[in-house]
């Protein structure tokens, strides 16, 4: 018994310091923690103080407390922080899905939707039947393409417009819900190009007008695109006119004459005598001649023409010779006594 049993005694309490005394609380897992509290006679006294302060008072000392954290007037942020947000152009969900706001934008491009197979005439129509039944109205409809231009058959020239982009067609008006809704009734129409408004309740595709930066840069586009295609179309025009001149040149031929003589069109003189034996003639020159070596012509229809030996048949007598006119090489089949080696 007098192990378990702490005997009181006044001396025993004033053997240990007050500050000594610790005792733990056991924490469990339904026991909060409790959070340290701490104070001080400045902060009591600033309190006090701003208690007695009047609100004009507080607000200035804190107006004065910000600007020197900061380093620049608070006032400043507050306004530029409303400056740059923006106000609300509409009070109300169903006032956006009005049409009839458009017309406040002025005239503007507004891009149309339509059949891409159908571009030009969707946008005829669409003109005849605004100036019809719009006829107060000023608009204007532009369809940016490409005019291609080709040569047919007969000489003659075609010229077949190339859309840009296809199934698009830009129109400049003021736009409200009821020219909004005539468009869209047209045939081969299928809407403007917009995104959409409203909510889960009533959503529509609202039209969005094209920039004017954007309009610009379509001109450009288009304007770029029609001088590329016209120079590629005179270009071709000059390949084609070198190839007529060079097979021109190889059909006609000038005698010692002076004379102009077409080969294609002359017929050939009728043969009384018996034929000479070409045979013998190539085994002449052939010993002389090898492919690839410098030749010259020396009678006939190319008399006077310097070019490569291509081909040399023995049998036959006959000489293959490419002859340089205007850049490009023409092979032509001559009698091998007409052609001789070339020493210049």
């Amino acid at each position: 018994m007098q192990h378990g049993l702490l005997l009181w005694s006044p001396c025993y309490l004033s053997l240990q310091p007050l500050h000594s005394i610790s005792h733990k609380i056991p924490t469990t897992k339904h026991t909060p923690r409790l959070t340290p509290i701490s104070a001080s006679l400045d902060s009591a006294d600033t309190q006090l103080q701003q208690q007695q302060l009047s609100a004009r008072e507080r607000r200035q000392l804190r107006n004065e407390r910000r600007e020197s954290k900061s380093g620049h007037s608070w006032r400043e942020e507050v306004e530029e922080r409303l400056i740059k947000k923006p106000k609300k152009r509409y009070t109300s969900w169903t006032e956006e899905l009005n049409l009839d706001n458009l017309a406040l934008l002025g005239p503007q491009w507004w891009v149309v939707r339509v059949a891409r197979i159908r571009v030009f005439e969707t946008a005829e129509v669409m003109a005849r039947l605004l100036a019809r039944n719009f006829p107060d109205i000023q608009f204007k409809i532009y369809t940016p393409a490409v005019q291609e231009k080709k040569r047919l058959k007969n000489g003659s020239i075609s010229v077949k417009p190339k859309p840009l982009f296809p199934g698009c067609v830009f129109l400049r008006c003021v736009l409200n819900k009821e020219i909004h809704d005539f468009i869209r009734e047209v045939n081969s129409v299928g809407g403007f190009v917009g995104s959409k408004v409203g909510n889960t309740k009533r959503q529509i595709n609202k039209p969005r007008p094209v920039s004017v930066d954007d309009m610009e840069a379509i001109f450009r586009q288009a304007k770029e695109e029609q001088e590329k295609t016209d120079q590629a179309f005179e270009k071709e025009q000059q390949e084609e006119n070198a190839l007529v001149f060079n097979k021109m040149n190889l059909e006609y031929s000038v005698d010692s004459n002076g004379v102009t003589s077409s080969v294609l069109d002359s017929k050939p003189k009728r043969q009384t005598k018996k034929p000479p034996n070409t045979a013998a003639n190539g085994a002449k020159y052939s010993k002389l001649l090898v492919p690839g070596s410098k030749v010259r012509v020396s009678s006939g229809n190319f008399a006077e023409f310097v070019g490569s030996l291509k081909k040399l048949n023995r049998k036959t007598g006959k000489a293959t010779v490419g002859f340089t006119v205007f850049g490009k090489e023409s092979l032509v089949e001559l009698d091998a006594k007409d052609i001789v080696l070339e020493t210049r």
